[in-house]
């Protein structure tokens, strides 16, 4: 009879992660975790399944037509999958915390479920890191969340990054001061996003708003770059929900100067994102060579207030995946997927081997025991297959009471006595570079 076989493949837009993947995602998040810690946030931990009609409250309708939804047996309610993790602290905030004093700083990491296109490439899975800062309605409290993005970048490693500012109140006076509505608003957004000026010119030569408005609404594909921005759309703006946005946008840029982050920051007042959920100051996180951002916040001052909380709002989210992509040959990076030491027991007696790999991991380094029986070049070989970067040859009872260390990069060997396994200077030894003659510090 034939055999029938089974389809084990995955969903389009799921990963599995490998250990070495699952290694540098893991310390990805650590690194991040901990600038977290450093400025004073709290971790939560939110549910994968939220009720439907629940979690759509603190929702706009683009998240809501990117969310997986199912019937729940129990209940007869329908459930879903959070597509984001804002709207779940929102929640926390409004329903569990509200007796503790304000402002709540709070961080989070998890991994959210959205619908996708059907397009090769796109993950419905996305890895967030990130912070909510709820109670403080200051340009201070922003230019944390942006001064704490470009921190975290910076321990990352990365070097060639850069922070786009927007102000979306900035954008909603000159558009609301122009006039438009319906389908001729909605394709001015489109061509404001876009940075498509010929079609902005087409827009307004088409409708009837003011000469002041015209110069406005035709500035804003153009007032990006540096702080001559600023100047630039002080000199075009009338509308007074304008101009306090710039006078806004310009105190957090004063504060981050005082951060000393001020060679990372572009202004970019023609940003549409979150035009209709964002309520003051946006920021994006770029690296060069990617062509997505790796990081997305900004202020958010009404949504604790849809589930009967009213408070001013701020936050950011890093996209961990694409971290990770930006991040691959970073040397730290490929560092965290390495482990320190492979036992090899030349003996029967597994009293001596257990006893040095719970030394080992006194000491910090990571040990394992190769149990399968085989051969001194099998062992190595499986070392040097796991990223492991020394082996350590036990119960030689040749050798005089000492150990052999055999560095799996370059098959340097230096004997180390039990004694020595207690001091600072072995991992230097696994650490050295290729072709270094090996050292030992006692």
């Amino acid at each position: 009879m034939p055999t029938i076989k089974t389809d084990i493949s995955l969903p389009r837009g799921v990963s599995d992660f490998l250990p070495e993947s699952a290694a540098k995602i893991g310390f990805i998040e650590a690194r991040i975790r901990r600038i977290f810690e450093l400025w004073g946030f709290r971790r939560v931990i939110t549910p994968k399944l939220e009720y439907e009609d629940v979690l759509s409250i603190g929702m706009g309708e683009e998240l809501k037509g990117r969310t997986y939804r199912f019937d729940d047996r129990q209940t007869g309610r329908l459930l879903a999958f959070p597509p984001d993790i804002t709207p779940q602290i929102a929640r926390i905030v409004a329903t569990r915390l509200t007796g503790w004093p304000l402002p709540h700083r709070i961080s989070y990491s998890g991994r959210v479920l959205r619908q996708t296109e059907q397009q090769a490439g796109r993950s419905r899975e996305i890895f967030q890191s990130g912070v909510e800062l709820i109670g403080l309605d200051s340009p201070e409290a922003d230019a944390e969340m942006i001064a704490m993005a470009v921190e975290a970048m910076q321990g990352l490693g990365f070097a060639d990054f850069k922070i786009d500012l927007g102000q979306v109140e900035f954008l909603a006076g000159v558009m609301t001061a122009s006039g438009l509505c319906g389908s001729a608003m909605k394709e001015l957004r489109e061509a404001v996003g876009r940075k498509d000026a010929t079609a902005v010119g087409r827009i307004v030569a088409e409708s009837s708003m003011p000469e002041q408005s015209r110069r406005e609404v035709e500035a804003l594909p153009r007032l990006f770059g540096g702080r001559e921005v600023l100047d630039e759309a002080r000199r075009v703006t009338s509308n007074s929900r304008s101009i306090a946005a710039l006078d806004n946008l310009q105190q957090v840029l004063e504060i981050l100067d005082i951060h000393g982050v001020g060679e990372y920051l572009t202004i970019d007042l023609g940003e549409t994102r979150g035009l209709d959920y964002h309520t003051g100051i946006t920021f994006e996180g770029f690296v060069t060579g990617l062509g997505e951002s790796v990081c997305s916040g900004g202020r958010y001052d009404n949504l604790t207030a849809r589930y009967g909380f009213t408070a001013p709002a701020t936050g950011f989210t890093f996209n961990v995946l694409s971290l990770l992509q930006a991040l691959q040959r970073q040397p730290e990076l490929e560092a965290s997927i390495q482990r320190d030491f492979l036992l090899f027991n030349v003996g029967e007696d597994r009293r001596e081997v257990l006893e040095v790999a719970h030394l080992l991991r006194s000491r910090g380094y990571t040990a394992a025991r190769d149990i399968i029986r085989r051969e001194y070049a099998a062992s190595r070989e499986y070392a040097r297959k796991m990223n492991i970067r020394c082996m350590l040859v036990i119960g030689d009872h040749s050798s005089g009471g000492s150990y052999e260390a055999v560095r799996i990069s370059d098959g340097r060997t230096v004997s180390i006595s039990k004694e020595q396994l207690r001091q600072d200077g072995l991992l230097k030894f696994i650490e050295e570079s290729q072709g270094d003659e090996p050292k030992w510090q006692m």
